[in-house]
């Protein structure tokens, strides 16, 4: 008799997904991981300019078009002074898929992959899709990773360690010496980090610095996408950044699997990348104001919270029994134990919704802290 896969029976449908299901229809999300902000309007134009064109009816190269890789080149060497050729990337449906691939072609079946706990919750997921060994470790005080912890996690069965600066669910940015570090472990111990990148220019404080940036061998890859940057979650484009054989081996899973991202959604990255910025400075100022409100109501509420220093969520620990009030009162909030077992005490909330929204949930919220302590 058929049954279900090994690999698929011990994943479970996203914590994130049963707090969403459980709320009401009038309740303040801070749950959601996505920008509240429209597309940028030359982004839609591209997309739009390409399918009344004709250019969007056909499948395109299996890594992308080739004006959308020179793009994301481009923006390497603008942002990073990175030097990446066309050919050593692959535009995929998201960087969901991005982090699929890196992990389908590196990673055999009882191979660890290292990852930070709390951390995004694709990783432990898309480990055991790929028949790998979750091997989550804990975080500083900060939040942050620390490349000591990741060093001494390693094993002779250690495949890839999980890197994500600016980081789901915590909001941390990691140091230039962490991803120094972090190069130099990939280095060293011969194992793969993958850079998780997605929020990327998202960032309050300080700078982010890729680890591809001090590798001295092919060791790092790095994931990224315009979901957030460009507020395009809808819009399913990301991409996978290695060395050409890695990216040969990636390319395998990708052309079976997907064969290529969305035609329209490749034409509105290319877009994206080479317009107009100012759209992005404009979100992120935002976000940054909102941070500094909800941090300020959530200490007001008394509520220890590390400061995060970029994308677009914050990680207040909380007393037993807060999620649960703070839902109950309207307000959705993700428990931190749904971003693995050392989340338990905190709650993740995501600003990436109205002012006005927040500051009638951080009232709630502080009424529910009184009510639990």
């Amino acid at each position: 008799m058929t049954t279900f896969a090994n690999r698929v029976e011990q994943v479970s449908i996203s914590g994130i997904r049963k707090v969403f299901e459980a709320a009401g229809d009038d309740a303040i999300n801070l749950g959601i991981g996505q920008p509240d902000f429209p597309t940028p309007a030359h982004a839609r134009r591209g997309a739009i300019e390409a399918i009344e064109s004709g250019l969007t009816d056909a499948y395109t190269s299996n890594k992308g078009t080739r004006s959308l890789r020179e793009a994301i080149s481009a923006k390497y060497d603008r942002d990073y002074g990175l030097e990446i050729d066309p050919e050593d990337l692959i535009a995929t449906s998201g960087g969901s898929e991005a982090l699929h691939l890196v992990l389908q072609a590196h990673v055999d079946p009882g191979q660890e992959v290292i990852f930070p706990d709390p951390g995004f919750v694709s990783y432990d997921a898309l480990t055991k899709i790929a028949g790998g060994t979750p091997k989550p470790v804990g975080l500083r005080a900060d939040l942050t990773l620390d490349p000591a912890t990741v060093e001494e996690a390693i094993t002779d069965d250690t495949a890839v360690f999980v890197v994500n600066s600016p980081a789901n669910p915590t909001g941390a940015v990691q140091s230039e010496d962490d991803m120094r570090e972090f190069a130099r472990i990939a280095d060293e111990h011969d194992v793969l980090c993958l850079s998780d990148e997605v929020y990327e220019h998202i960032v309050f404080e300080g700078t982010h610095h890729p680890p591809m940036q001090f590798a001295e061998t092919d060791n790092v890859v790095t994931v990224s996408a315009c979901s957030k940057t460009y507020s395009m979650t809808g819009w399913r484009l990301g991409w996978v950044v290695g060395s050409n054989r890695r990216i040969e081996r990636m390319l395998r899973v990708h052309q079976y699997g997907q064969a290529c991202a969305s035609a329209p959604a490749q034409y509105a990255a290319e877009a994206a990348l080479t317009g107009p910025q100012d759209p992005v400075d404009e979100m992120v100022a935002a976000f940054e104001d909102r941070r500094d409100v909800v941090l300020d109501g959530l200490e007001d509420a008394g509520l220890d919270v590390p400061k995060p220093e970029g994308a677009f969520y914050v990680m207040p620990k909380v007393p037993e029994g807060w999620c649960e009030e703070v839902l109950d009162r309207g307000v959705v909030v993700v428990p931190g134990d749904a971003f693995g077992a050392n989340g338990e005490g905190y709650a993740r909330l995501s600003y990436a919704t109205g002012m006005d929204e927040l500051k009638e949930a951080l009232e709630i919220i502080d009424e529910a802290t009184q009510a639990v302590r």
